[in-house]
């Protein structure tokens, strides 16, 4: 843990002292790679930290909201999308010795659970994994984004109505070396023959 991280957080003035609690409100600047490579809030973009600290028996209750801007590449169209993330956080940090009493117990998953060092918790795993879930998957511009021509990639949302290319069925493309010329009109056709 760095001590000097924006996510690592003092828990001194609570104690150990079950029930005790207090608010901090924090603007942090996000980690890199928070995200994606198709969305993502951009490295150094202020988070808003909104949180509240509670001591409970077992550790540091820290319950509240993370709030930040979010940049995306639509998933159909590629236009950037910019937009905002609001997160709900819940972790529970154990006090130092607390996790390998679990483990001791029997608890398989005591080794993940996050842990006090000393008196301080560092705030940005938990972070990372809230924002990145609540992220869609596949971010749109908008919900009726037509995406891209598969043929001549034109924004469909920006081509003229009809947009389209004609499609000649592979199987018959030697039949095009008999006619060099498709759009002119052959002898045949001009005597009204078929």
């Amino acid at each position: 843990m760095n001590a000097r991280s924006p996510f690592v957080i003092s828990t001194h003035d609570l104690g150990r002292q079950a029930g005790l609690m207090r608010e901090l409100t924090r603007t942090v600047p996000a980690p890199a790679d928070l995200g994606t490579d198709v969305i993502g809030v951009p490295a150094g973009a202020d988070l808003r930290l909104d949180l509240r600290l509670e001591a409970v028996s077992d550790g540091v209750l820290v319950t509240g909201e993370v709030t930040g801007p979010v940049r995306a590449e639509c998933s159909r169209c590629l236009r950037e999308i910019g937009d905002s993330v609001t997160v709900e956080i819940s972790e529970l940090y154990y006090y130092p010795g607390k996790r390998a009493a679990l483990a001791e117990e029997g608890d398989e998953e005591a080794e993940d659970l996050p842990e006090l060092v000393g008196d301080q918790l560092d705030l940005e795993p938990t972070v990372r994994d809230a924002v990145v879930l609540a992220l869609p998957f596949r971010p749109l511009c908008r919900p009726d984004c037509a995406g891209l021509c598969p043929d001549c990639g034109v924004r469909l949302d920006d081509a003229e109505p009809g947009h389209h290319h004609e499609k000649l069925d592979p199987r018959w493309s030697a039949l095009d070396s008999l006619f060099p010329d498709a759009d002119q009109t052959g002898p045949a056709q001009e005597r009204g023959e078929r």
